[in-house]
């Protein structure tokens, strides 16, 4: 079966690789994600980025032997921790790719995350509808781009 992208192949679940049934004894229960981690070049600036225009609040801060905060964890958005770490040339390397999707309800949240993009000086893409919804891209600090994803589904 060929999805919707050309030169990507689509796999109904019956044609998946499955463990041996041997070691079906070693699959999680319910396996789910845990947290994301985000490599940053300058900590502070990300932190700034993400807490103003996510609400998140730090859980953990990740100090290196000499004290210096160099990562930090936040609590869950919805479900799912976000953790930055400073780490100058893993986040060159992704600046320009997007592994961070966020959920919002319907299309008209993300006019609501446009104009507080717009309020904070931050480069966006504009809302485009999508395979299944609707999405925004928005870059972060060191050139990540976070994606705003509707959970609602246009017809």
């Amino acid at each position: 079966m060929t999805g919707n992208w050309p030169g990507r192949r689509c796999c109904p679940p019956e044609n998946w690789p499955r463990a041996p049934a041997d070691r079906d004894d070693c699959r999680p229960a319910r396996p789910g994600l845990h947290h994301a981690k985000i490599p940053v070049a300058d900590l502070g600036r990300s932190r700034e980025w993400f807490e103003s225009l996510l609400g998140l609040r730090a859980e953990i801060e990740f100090r290196d032997d000499d004290g210096t905060v160099r990562g930090v964890a936040y609590l869950p958005l919805g479900g799912l921790r976000i953790a930055l770490r400073e780490d100058p040339p893993r986040a060159a390397a992704l600046a320009g790719w997007d592994p961070l999707a966020l959920a919002v309800p319907t299309r008209a949240d993300l006019d609501t995350v446009v104009a507080c993009l717009d309020e904070r000086g931050i480069k966006h893409g504009p809302i485009i509808r999508a395979t299944l919804g609707w999405l925004l891209s928005a870059d972060a600090p060191d050139g990540l781009r976070v994606r705003f994803y509707t959970e609602e589904q246009h017809g």
